[in-house]
């Protein structure tokens, strides 16, 4: 037996570490087992048994009766068997395995040596077990933490006694994090290291921006609305599709909350990021025009089964389509999963006087360099301005000299293209009764310049946006819908 007392020290040790007490009597199980392979070179042989309720320990150790001991480890004469055991005279032979009990207290000081380091490893090691097993089923949750360590690539944060690792892409880039700061962030993932579970946390994934709504929205956690889509460029802009499967509750207005106060929580909580709500149709005419809110589009040509939309725009539309560095129309088609051009009305003729035009057709290309260009499928103007370099140095073998005068040849056939254009405007302009003196250049400009203010203030109608009291966010564009829904009609 052993001392009761001890067994009082290990109690209070797990209940320190938080460690269960089922689990206690395992580590000390593993302990002695450990002391005695330290001692012996094996513990195969040997068993433990701990009684926390009575402060009991058994040790057993199995040997087999020999006439002479080669390991007293393994080995036992029958003389100490009888010695040991003498209700068991009569029934113990040579060959027999015989169960030696072992008293605890001749392991001794090194016991106590040993006891301490050996359960706190253990101890450690069962403490990541819980916190591998708690949060491995807590992927997907946002949870809240405390800053303890910021570092040029990684944010440590601390829940209890738990370090969470946030790196640095999945923060959101216009965030700046002090010791001591307290924030939400989603169980991104949980590895197993050596050093234990390395718990990924993050606030640039999309599913974050989810959770946020589902906690400020009932009726997306109840299931009366869908977000079917997020797009997302962390602290600049997010679109999301949204769908209520009840007709009576306008999914978007119930994101948005009255007055916007459910959405104006989670642009807050995302330091300010742009929120653009659209609602679900399988019209994709319909669709892409609300994915690329607060833009208008002029026109749309869409070919379904490439999932390929081209998007027309007035002059002054196109740059809030684009976005600022492209985030708006990447975003929109990573939402709908169309790949989208965007383009004013001259681009696109443009784009089109380039895509019908051969190659061939043009000064100074002959058939034969024409011909090692349609190796490549480069036959028209646009195909050339859209190739990369390497494929014609690498793939086609062209020289410097041969590249040269493609691209004199194309840049000529733009330059008189465009020049055209401007010709067949001003003829046009002279048709429709405009006096043009042109002898006075600056007065042509002028005229032309207030022609076209004029044309831009009947043809182009601002893109609406729903401004939130004190924040910055796009909502939907319930008047955009509603509009394009009459056209349809």
């Amino acid at each position: 037996m052993i001392n009761r007392d001890l067994i009082e020290i290990f109690i209070e040790l797990a209940r320190e570490k938080n460690i269960e007490r089922s689990e206690l009597g395992t580590i000390i199980e593993q302990l002695f087992l450990f002391i005695i392979e330290k001692e012996t070179g094996e513990s195969d042989n040997c068993s433990v048994i701990v009684n926390l309720d009575k402060g009991e320990i058994e040790i057993y150790v199995e040997k087999t009766i020999v006439e002479e001991v080669d390991d007293d480890h393994f080995d036992i004469t029958l003389e100490r068997a009888i010695e040991l055991e003498p209700d068991l005279a009569g029934e113990l032979k040579l060959g027999d395995t015989f169960v030696e009990v072992i008293d605890p207290a001749r392991f001794g000081r090194r016991l106590v040596a040993n006891a301490r380091q050996f359960l706190n490893k253990r101890t450690r090691e069962v403490q990541q077990q819980y916190i591998y097993e708690d949060y491995v089923q807590r992927i997907g949750e946002v949870i809240i933490g405390t800053v303890h360590q910021v570092h040029r690539e990684n944010t440590f944060v601390n829940i209890e006694q738990t370090e969470l690792r946030m790196p640095r892409n999945e923060q959101i880039f216009s965030e700046r994090f002090r010791r001591g700061d307290t924030i939400r962030a989603l169980v991104k993932s949980v590895e197993v290291t050596p050093k234990g579970p390395d718990i990924l946390i993050s606030r640039s994934d999309d599913l974050f921006l989810y959770k946020l709504f589902e906690m400020e929205v009932p009726e997306i956690e109840d299931g009366i609305i869908e977000i079917k889509g997020i797009a997302r460029k962390p602290g600049e802009r997010s679109k999301i599709i949204v769908h209520s499967v009840d007709k009576r509750i306008d999914a978007v207005g119930a994101c948005v909350g009255m007055r916007g106060s459910r959405i104006q929580s989670v642009v807050r909580e995302l330091n300010n990021e742009k929120i653009d709500i659209v609602n679900f149709t399988e019209k994709s005419e319909v669709f892409i025009t609300r994915a690329l809110s607060p833009a208008k589009p002029v026109d749309l040509y869409i070919d379904d089964d490439r999932k390929y939309c081209v998007a027309i725009f007035d002059e002054g539309g196109l740059e809030n389509a684009v976005g600022r560095s492209g985030v708006n129309i990447h975003l929109a088609s990573k939402l709908t999963g169309y790949t989208i051009d965007a383009y004013t009305k001259s681009e696109y003729e443009e784009v089109l006087i380039n895509q019908k035009t051969n190659l061939e057709s043009l000064d100074k290309i002959t058939k034969t360099l024409s011909n090692k260009l349609a190796k490549a499928d480069i036959v028209s103007v646009a195909d050339y301005l859209n190739v990369k370099k390497y494929i014609l140095t690498e793939e086609l073998e062209l020289n410097d000299k041969e590249i040269s005068l493609i691209s004199d040849a194309v840049n000529l056939f733009i330059e008189i293209t465009h020049n055209k254009e401007e010709v067949g405007e001003v003829v046009e302009s002279t048709e429709e009764g405009v006096e043009l003196d042109l002898t006075n250049t600056e007065q042509n400009i002028e005229v032309v310049e207030d022609n076209s203010e004029e044309a831009d203030s009947t043809d182009k109608e601002p893109a609406e946006e729903v401004e939130l009291p004190d924040e910055e966010v796009v909502d939907s564009e319930e008047d955009s819908d509603a509009n394009i829904e009459e056209k349809e009609e």
